[in-house]
């Protein structure tokens, strides 16, 4: 994994609706290596964790650049990655925790070293909420990104068009 795959970890986990462990593990899908583990230990951890990133998420939204200091370095304080390098898969890549570790230790290490990442890289002026509620990082050129995916676009200009639409 790398920085970005480990931002998407963070707005996913920020992002899920945490309530029982099949939503956990969908939030989680692209890592099977972490959904395929992870137990109501894990999730009654990374509720937390999800809270801790969504406060950070809303800072970097209102541009509040000590709040996002603040809360970001608490993650990290909370979760610091402990990278290892590994090899089992026959490929070499890190891990930012111990693989033998919990799949929360792990994922909270990735979601809070992903976010610092993308602090560091794109600032607090990128930053999002979805009318949906979602967060999102705005990296187009244009800084003009308004949804956090395609569907909630085309939903909110679905509706756009039909209240038009029966306006006229």
């Amino acid at each position: 994994m790398d920085n970005a795959d480990y931002l998407d970890v963070a707005l996913r986990l920020a992002n899920a609706d945490l309530t029982d462990l099949p939503a956990l593990r969908a939030a989680l899908h692209d890592e099977p290596w972490w959904a395929d583990r992870t137990t109501e230990a894990d999730l009654l951890a990374l509720r937390s964790v999800a809270d801790g990133l969504r406060h950070a998420l809303d800072a970097a939204t209102d541009r509040d650049a000590d709040a996002v200091l603040a809360r970001v370095n608490a993650l990290l304080s909370a979760h610091p990655p402990r990278p290892r390098l590994s090899g089992h898969t026959g490929t070499w890549h890190v891990h930012v925790a111990d693989v033998d570790a919990p799949p929360a230790t792990e994922v909270a290490a990735a979601a809070a070293w992903g976010l610092a990442q993308a602090i560091v890289r794109h600032g607090v002026d990128r930053w999002g909420r979805c009318p949906c509620g979602n967060h999102f990082l705005d990296a187009s050129t244009n800084r003009a990104k308004r949804f956090c995916s395609t569907r909630c676009a085309n939903r909110a200009n679905v509706a756009a068009f039909r209240a038009r639409r029966t306006r006229a």
